[in-house]
């Protein structure tokens, strides 16, 4: 098992002059886990990239630039649009196992690609910012605004992708939550879901930051273990946390706007969480919603 720490659970972004386009990547072997892939890239207008799904489900999300997507499963024009990840929600488009695409920029910009592990083959799609729903949750200082990209329910085997927006000095992932345990009651339902998860920055100004926190508690199987985690991190934009296990609080720094890209894999497509029971009371106790969400 892996020992986690402040300092591996931060990911940062990279300087490859190998590869000059790519932002940020995680790899199953770095991150010490099962599903998540995930990279960031850059594209210059008229410049391409190409992949290859082989035996994993893929989602691309656009952070800014519009892009073409060509592949063995179809054709996709107008993919993005948005000037940045303030200014409206994101297009994804979800791609099935042993397709080879290409992405190309008609106007430069940044995409995210994330993939798992599959033995399901789903239809291709795309995803718009007219239909992904949009809602705010908690209250007071724990309001947030939730984009669902690709919720569960979604004609997918294992990927969740939701992007957040947290306010100066407000707070998210709070109550403090934790899925790294499978749980189902009687009847079948799912309590809990063993997911991992990847937080990925980007805020308003560039020298603002989110400090998150991980931790585990007895209930978490590492913990058991004897690996516990209890790591405090500083992410600023291009910085990536990883949460294996554990409960994952973030708190946005005041003055600026948090931006971070969720994507979830694991033993169900599902957020299924508990809350740390010390602080699941808060919930009960939130006054009006933040005035300054929705963004958009």
């Amino acid at each position: 098992m892996k020992q986690y720490t402040s300092e591996n659970i931060l990911v940062r972004p990279l300087n490859d002059p190998n590869d000059p386009d790519l932002v940020i990547s995680i790899t199953p072997e770095d991150a010490g886990w099962e599903y998540i892939n995930f990279q960031s890239r850059l594209l210059g207008q008229g410049q391409s990239w190409s992949f290859s799904t082989g035996e994993n489900e893929l989602a691309l999300v656009n952070i800014c630039g519009r892009y073409t997507v060509t592949s063995n499963r179809g054709e996709w024009h107008d993919v993005g649009g948005r000037l940045d990840m303030f200014s409206g929600a994101a297009h994804a488009l979800y791609l099935p196992r042993h397709t080879d695409f290409t992405v190309t920029a008609e106007e430069a910009g940044e995409f995210v690609v994330t993939w798992v592990p599959t033995d399901q083959d789903h239809d291709p799609f795309l995803i718009t910012p007219d239909q992904v729903a949009i809602n705010l949750r908690g209250g007071d200082n724990v309001t947030r605004q939730i984009n669902d990209l690709l919720p569960p329910g979604s004609p997918v085997h294992r990927l969740v992708l939701v992007e957040v927006y947290t306010p100066s000095g407000n707070w998210s992932s709070y109550p403090p939550h934790k899925h790294d345990v499978h749980i189902e009651d009687e009847e079948g339902n799912l309590i809990e879901a063993d997911l991992e998860e990847v937080y990925f920055y980007k805020i308003d100004r560039p020298e603002g930051y989110a400090i998150q926190q991980v931790y585990t508690d007895e209930r978490s199987p590492l913990h058991q273990a004897g690996y516990p985690i209890d790591a405090l991190v500083k992410a600023k934009t291009d910085y990536a946390v990883l949460v294996p296990e554990g409960y994952h609080p973030v708190v946005s720094a005041p003055g600026y706007t948090t931006y971070y890209l969720n994507v979830l894999a694991g033993s169900a497509q599902s957020l299924a969480n508990q809350d740390d029971p010390r602080y699941t009371w808060v919930k009960e106790n939130y006054g009006p919603q933040d005035p300054r969400l929705p963004l958009y």
